[in-house]
């Protein structure tokens, strides 16, 4: 007697949420939507498994049932991997000092302590620019990051603004 009937491979498609490292994994049991075999299975295997960043959108991972005959059978399974988790903003507090024209320009970059996410930065701002002597003292900024999948997050930062520059007597 042989088995020559191949089984039968039932794939679910399925969303993958990577994690704060950027990774995100799957089984074969997550995808196998009821794959049978009219002698039994010996094996359910599925590639890839694992995701990360590089693959945030729509992926294609294929289900391999395998019978005890050694007949198989696939599927293919859509994978969409999404990145919903939000940068980790990291401002520092900075004192700035007023130029000879009563003006300091203050960055992104300045008050930026070291922002991160795992799937990469694409945009660091603020809405701290430009400080004149009307801004002398403790001064609030907010720092925005926005990571490459449009995911955002904010920090608060002291900007404080000295005027160390003597007046000058004509």
């Amino acid at each position: 007697v042989e088995d020559n009937e191949a089984p039968v491979a039932l794939c679910n498609d399925l969303t993958v949420q990577l994690d704060v490292n950027g990774n995100g994994s799957i089984t074969a049991g997550d995808v196998d939507a009821g794959s049978s075999d009219n002698c039994g299975i010996a094996s359910i295997t599925l590639n890839p498994t694992s995701f990360d960043c590089s693959n945030v959108g729509a992926n294609t991972s294929t289900l391999t049932v395998t019978d005890s005959s050694g007949n198989s059978a696939t599927c293919d399974a859509n994978i969409t991997v999404e990145d919903n988790v939000a940068p980790n903003a990291v401002c520092q507090d900075i004192t700035v000092y007023l130029d000879q024209n009563g003006l300091v320009f203050v960055t992104a970059a300045d008050i930026d302590g070291g922002s991160t996410d795992a799937c990469g930065i694409a945009n660091i701002s603020t809405n701290a620019f430009v400080y004149g002597c009307g801004n002398v003292g403790d001064n609030p900024a907010i720092l925005t990051v926005t990571d490459v999948n449009g995911n955002v997050d904010t920090c608060n930062a002291t900007i404080t603004v000295e005027d160390t520059i003597a007046p000058t007597v004509i």
